[in-house]
């Protein structure tokens, strides 16, 4: 099995759509160099950013071989497996251990839940034996999928039951169960924080790593972050979490995952549209974005790349 270990900032990036909502993997090749020269160390490939669950099987898998082909050595390639089906996850699996994915991660079914932590675990050695030679990671968001477990208590039953098991994506507000989890994980697991919005919290708890939307176009915000956090300097990292919430509050105020691909274009990498159900922003929504962000200077103070591509029709386009 392959030994990854997943550390520093992992983006995770929006799927690149063109005017008519078909996949643009054109795109991916520059989004790449793009995400090299934010410094972020990896790729969480076909997750919630990436709008998973809008996409087709077929188009999963396009997705994550494009990525891991454009990548090379350049960023590790998560690839998110995670489905409805399980039947499909292990399908999503296998792909993504055959085109060399660096790693897997799974969430658990939204629908028809797993009932208890007998379940999830059975779901999760079900979707790892499908790529025994690729390290499993488990998806923790309960706030989209619904299952609540404590990840303190879900973890050993990992370590005892699936083989691959080597992390977890900690999505979740509960800084105590993170602390906890981290502790249980020692040296020999990553336990990543998916909550960009209060990293600091997590770097607190443990956090060696972190995997975050955000990350797409505001990583050196973090690493500055990271820097003063490491540095023992308490009160700059603090300041530079403030201002990065001050960022992040215009995505939620209008629209959440629109306005976050939004700023995606508006930072140079245009991937289109968000698919319906989720509705563009509208005109007024969009020139907020822009304005409150400019009020702070956010653009200028992400910069440094160069960016890539050009803003098209599709990225501006509004609502009636």
């Amino acid at each position: 099995m392959k030994t990854t270990r997943l550390s520093g900032l992992i983006a995770a990036p929006f799927t690149p759509f063109n005017a008519d909502y078909s996949l643009n993997l054109k795109v991916i090749p520059a989004y790449v160099k793009h995400l090299v020269q934010q410094k972020v160390t990896g790729a969480f490939v076909g997750g919630s950013t990436g709008e998973y669950a809008s996409l087709t099987q077929d188009e999963r898998m396009s997705l994550a071989a494009a990525w891991r082909a454009a990548a090379g050595p350049a960023l590790k390639i998560v690839v998110h497996v995670g489905h409805n089906s399980l039947f499909d996850s292990c399908a999503l699996a296998s792909q993504a251990e055959s085109i060399g994915a660096d790693a897997i991660a799974a969430l658990m079914p939204s629908y028809f839940k797993p009932a208890g932590l007998r379940a999830v675990v059975e779901f999760s050695r079900a979707i790892a034996a499908a790529a025994p030679k690729t390290p499993f990671y488990y998806y923790h968001i309960p706030d989209m999928t619904g299952v609540h477990l404590e990840m303190a208590t879900l973890f050993p039953e990992l370590v005892r039951h699936v083989p691959t098991f080597r992390g977890i994506k900690f999505t979740h507000s509960n800084v105590m169960d993170y602390s906890l989890t981290v502790a249980a994980g020692g040296d020999d697991y990553d336990i990543l924080f998916g909550r960009d919005e209060i990293l600091l919290a997590g770097l607190g708890m443990g956090a060696t790593g972190a995997v975050g939307s955000t990350y797409n176009y505001a990583a050196g915000l973090y690493l500055e972050l990271m820097k003063a956090h490491a540095a023992g300097n308490s009160e700059a990292a603090r300041k530079q979490q403030v201002y990065i919430q001050r960022a992040i509050l215009p995505i939620i105020v209008h629209g959440g995952q629109t306005a976050n691909k939004a700023i995606m274009a508006m930072a140079g990498v245009d991937c289109g549209l968000t698919r319906p159900p989720l509705l563009p922003l509208s005109r007024e929504s969009h020139a907020a974005v822009r304005s409150e962000l400019d009020a702070i200077n956010f653009f200028a103070a992400i910069k440094g790349g160069d960016g890539v591509g050009r803003r098209s029709t599709a990225s501006v386009a509004h609502s009636p």
